[in-house]
């Protein structure tokens, strides 16, 4: 979701400020530690079928024929192209670009999919929202993706197996807005991941829930994470729903925090061999966004969620273990790792559980602040999730690293823009959003991760560019030591790559995919391949964009600041036979609503 994600008719934005307690440097660099401080029951919601649960548009279910808006009255003004100082920005020399015409791959769920996503009393009841959160999985012969407040089944030759099926409905919440009249507001369910277990060949499948005051739409006073385990390892077939509260306001078994009710806002998962981990951002609901608590760790068996049984979950509030640190702030988007084969998960200190997260503490889009750091951490001891009393202990440690800079926004290609032409507003620029980490892999030993930064391209104005980080972690005592193996930049000369996600087979082949978008290229679909040596080499565009973005959350009609919601991530996973899946935002040939154009392109690639 990020905390200004741009949902239509549920607009939201806020500010964060640092909060945390201060912790001595440790041996070897900064390093803090802390234990379980918290536990809470999941709640079972009750079991979903994927089969034949869902609904796919026709070419006659398209709302740009409806009501056209009202043409503006006032002087949009035109979009700045904000330039970061190039002192202490990366200059990388830049990729070559590479047009792959027969990329296999097919389209995924696109806007006009996820807003006429459902059936039943589901049928109609999405928002429409920019930018497609992705979530992509692949196993056993399927790959699931959802998107936003959707999800669909494939094959890996692409044939869809489900037809695309509302986030709410899959997790039995209450439709996001029932358009009747009066309009009743349901449950906000945001920001999905999924992750396929190699090892126990089932699906895993979560999303933030926050509650809708049924009359206005405005936030409640409540929020849950979601979290759907499949049955067995067809995705297609039946799940087990859970929740948990995240709302951290002393009720409910939640911790009290400051400023609560809160919510979990952009739910990072990861798992090893005994845990599955959700990390979250948390903030509070009422200012909406106005105080944050850092990262929420929670920690939970996997074997229990697989089975219905010992279904705790242990809470960690990781956000002030960083304050000691130079210029220190409070810890954001932990992002567990997952390892792409059965038998590659940390074993140490009682099984271990790896996270990376940036250090740049300045709030987004702060464009121009800039970190050298990043933090490694690891949960040990994680087979206790496993037994009635779990005893995990979370530690960290600083590694200075290559620079990487909060990026600026991103300049593309002109084009028809049907919606933009009605609104008479000028060509939005591409938010950048800023420098998190993404998602991260365990491979052959070694983290993998990557994030957004500001680059200075050959003879041009800085634009976005990927920084890579390659990790050798380790554990001992009790506290995670770890080395940067090799890290880098992916830049395309006075073009951007936005949104960099790493898959990782388990021999250690990597790719890295992302949207390449600019000048000369409309919002595409792209990946690059790493050596042996961990660098990287062309960029392949997958997916040519066939026009730019042109969606409402750009539009200052609909309250935007010629500034359209792009990202907010992408994804990459390996399978068994060796490639790579990933999937991005692109603008595609699937037919648009009046609101929105983006899509998303599935690929696949042995690296």
């Amino acid at each position: 979701m990020t905390t200004w994600k741009r949902p239509y008719l549920l607009a939201a934005s806020s500010a964060a400020i640092v909060l945390g307690q201060a912790l001595a440097p440790g041996a070897g660099g900064y390093a803090a530690s802390g234990s379980s401080s918290a536990s809470s029951q999941l709640t079972f919601v009750g079991v979903t079928n994927l089969a034949g649960a869902g609904n796919d548009v026709t070419d006659s279910l398209n709302d740009w024929t409806g009501p056209s808006p009202a043409i503006p009255s006032h002087a949009p003004k035109n979009p700045t192209l904000v330039h970061v100082s190039a002192a202490g920005v990366p200059n990388p020399p830049g990729n070559p670009v590479v047009v792959d015409a027969t990329q296999p791959g097919f389209n995924g769920i696109a806007h006009r999919n996820q807003r006429f996503a459902g059936t039943g009393a589901y049928l109609n009841t999405n928002f429409s929202l920019e930018p497609p959160d992705q979530g992509l999985c692949v196993g056993g012969g399927f790959v699931l993706e959802t998107v936003n407040d959707a999800l669909r089944v494939y094959t890996t030759s692409g044939t869809a197996v489900t037809p695309t099926q509302a986030l709410n409905q899959f997790f039995q919440a209450k439709p996001s807005i029932t358009r009747a009249n009066p309009i009743v507001y349901g449950d906000f369910v945001s920001d999905p991941k999924c992750y396929y277990d190699p090892a126990d060949g089932r699906w895993f499948l979560t999303s933030l829930q926050i509650d809708l005051v049924p009359s206005t739409g405005a936030f409640g006073a409540r929020a849950h994470n979601y979290i759907g385990v499949s049955q067995t390892g067809n995705p297609a077939g039946t799940w087990n729903i859970y929740k948990f509260d995240v709302s951290d306001d002393g009720t409910n078994g939640t911790p009290s925090h400051t400023g609560c009710p809160c919510f979990g806002d952009q739910p990072l998962i990861g798992a090893d061999a005994s845990g599955f981990y959700i990390t979250t951002n948390e903030y509070n609901l009422h200012p909406f966004g106005s105080i944050f608590n850092g990262s929420q760790v929670y920690a939970m068996s996997k074997a229990g969620l697989e089975t219905g049984t010992n279904l705790r979950v242990v809470q960690i509030n990781a956000g002030p273990l960083t304050t000691s640190l130079p210029s220190g702030g409070t810890a954001f988007s932990l992002q567990p790792a997952t390892a792409p084969t059965a038998d590659g998960n940390e074993t140490a200190r009682g099984g271990t559980e790896y996270f990376v997260s940036a250090t740049d503490w300045g709030a987004a889009p702060a464009i121009g602040t800039r970190a050298d750091r990043i933090l490694v951490w690891a949960l040990t001891n994680t087979s206790s999730l496993d037994s009635n009393k779990a005893d995990v202990h979370l530690s960290f440690v600083a590694l200075n690293s290559e620079v990487y800079v909060q990026p600026p926004n991103a300049q593309q290609r002109a084009g028809t823009r049907p919606l933009g032409d009605l609104l008479h507003e000028p060509l939005t620029l591409v938010a950048a959003n800023d420098d998190r980490m993404n998602q991260v892999v365990f491979a052959g030993g070694r983290l993998w991760s990557g994030l957004n930064t500001a680059v200075q391209t050959a003879n041009g104005p800085t634009r976005v560019g990927a920084a890579y980080f390659v990790v050798t972690p380790s554990v001992s005592g009790g506290a995670v030591s770890a080395s940067i193996a090799t890290q880098g930049y992916v830049a395309v000369n006075q073009e951007n790559v936005l949104f960099p996600s790493i898959g990782v087979t388990g021999d250690g082949a990597a790719l890295m995919t992302f949207t390449v978008v600019g000048p000369d290229f409309f919002p595409s679909a792209a990946y690059a391949k790493f050596d042996a040596s961990g660098a990287v080499g062309d960029v392949h565009i997958a997916a040519s964009g066939i026009g730019p973005e042109d969606g409402f959350s750009g539009y200052e009609h609909y309250g935007g600041a010629d500034i359209a919601r792009w990202g907010d991530y992408a994804a990459a996973v390996a399978d068994a036979d060796g490639t790579v899946w990933f999937a991005a935002e692109w603008i595609g040939p699937t037919q648009r609503t009046l609101l929105a154009n983006w899509g998303t392109f599935v690929g696949h690639v042995t690296p």
